[in-house]
């Protein structure tokens, strides 16, 4: 989303995300906070988070992002961008409580035709995008996409009742390369695991003594 907005021209100022504050990881997707640093410094802006607990109360919810849209209208923000595809009621739900706060919502990938989707994983891939599937609803996917790669072959595996960009929380995932970044964010896979239905994949990023001792060794074919 923030390589097409910087493609149409608009100036993005910086990144918002809810966290799990007691496990300092983003919200649903259990991305690791300095993952998330990196993304940021790698995009050249700034990260917001916006910590919630877990379990989170609806109400806990909205009075958290409201004090979030408050802050970024006192910095002089004016718009705020989702990277929503299809879901009408959630982009109405955005919608309902922005209205009030000074800030303007943005949906650039929004295209209510559900058939759109297919066609924008495959442009993203395109286009250099790298991503790691972190979380999997074991209801709607299979365990073994956990820990998978986004790419043209998971694309082709995924059952027909799978959104390809995961638009229903079929799945979640991290970009850790692609044009909007400067540069390629290294992580390596960890464990994966089973919460009640869900399915996750933890990432974490490598030291760069780590990526020195990869790039240092020998290739076994010389």
């Amino acid at each position: 989303m923030v390589h097409l907005l910087r493609q149409r021209g608009v100036e993005v100022g910086g990144l918002l995300t809810t966290i799990d504050e007691s496990a300092q990881r983003v919200a649903t997707h259990a991305v690791r906070v300095d993952l998330v640093r990196a993304q940021a410094e790698a995009l050249g802006m700034p990260v917001w988070f916006v910590a919630i607990p877990s379990p989170c109360p609806n109400d806990v919810y909205e009075a958290a992002m409201a004090a979030a849209a408050a802050r970024a209208v006192a910095d002089a923000f004016t718009h705020i961008a989702f990277a929503d595809l299809f879901l009408e009621d959630i982009r109405q739900y955005r919608q309902k409580h922005l209205a009030s706060t000074g800030l303007t919502p943005l949906f650039p990938l929004f295209d209510p035709d559900h058939s759109a989707t297919p066609r924008l994983a495959r442009e993203m891939i395109a286009a250099g995008l790298r991503a790691r599937i972190t979380c999997v609803d074991s209801r709607r996917l299979d365990r073994q996409f956990a820990g998978r790669d986004f790419d043209a072959a998971l694309l082709a595996e995924l059952p027909p009742t799978v959104d390809p960009c995961g638009e229903r929380g079929e799945f979640h995932s991290f970009a850790y390369q692609g044009p909007m970044f400067s540069r390629e964010i290294p992580i390596e896979t960890g464990a994966t695991v089973a919460r009640d239905r869900f399915v996750y994949t933890d990432l974490r990023l490598k030291s760069e003594s780590e990526i020195r001792s990869v790039q240092s060794t020998p290739d076994p074919d010389f």
